[in-house]
């Protein structure tokens, strides 16, 4: 890892992270709204169908690399629901859901896909977040997320997720301003 492949603050409460993705658009896109595809980087569950739609997002860190979360994350060691609003659908190109409610005012992540012939460039934004602490983990674990989609997007067996995420942890708490 270096640091310029880290996110970066764009304003106090949002980070924005960039990533070339080994796969097309097609491919790339089938992995953040099929719940199947999605459950092998992020989250299974359900997907909603048209803006304004309630979802559940359902992870299961440890199936992710095999890893068993660390004590201080214990309550990420079996499933955890969550529900979420599909805020914008745009296929191939924009993806918007609230995080961690359906409420209006909850925080949100836009992903951005463009291609770029045979990959695809992400463009993930995370808007909207209370405070430093709740950014330094929202950003550790996006970037963790995305280092496994992006081994199973080549084909290799995933890199220990929560080993991954305590190194990014120390490399964010390093970039982010106090």
């Amino acid at each position: 890892m270096t640091t310029s492949s880290l996110g970066t603050l764009i304003e106090p409460g949002t980070v924005r992270m960039e990533r070339t993705l080994p796969a097309p658009v097609e491919r790339v896109w089938a992995y953040f709204v099929d719940p199947d595809k999605r459950a092998r980087w992020l989250a299974g569950g359900t997907m909603a169908e048209k803006s304004g739609g309630v979802f559940e997002l359902r992870f299961d860190h440890t199936s992710l690399s095999g890893q068993v979360a660390p004590d201080r994350f214990a309550d990420c060691r079996g499933p955890i629901s969550q529900k979420s609003r599909l805020v914008t659908l745009d296929p191939m190109k924009r993806l918007t859901i609230s995080w961690g409610s359906e409420s209006a005012t909850a925080s949100e992540v836009s992903f951005e896909f463009t291609p770029r012939g045979d990959s695809t460039h992400l463009v993930l934004t995370h808007r909207r977040l209370p405070d430093r602490k709740e950014t330094l983990s929202v950003s550790s674990g996006w970037h963790a997320h995305l280092d496994v989609l992006d081994d199973v997007l080549h084909e290799r067996t995933p890199r220990g997720f929560w080993s991954n995420h305590a190194e990014l942890e120390k490399a964010y708490e390093a970039r982010l301003p106090a």
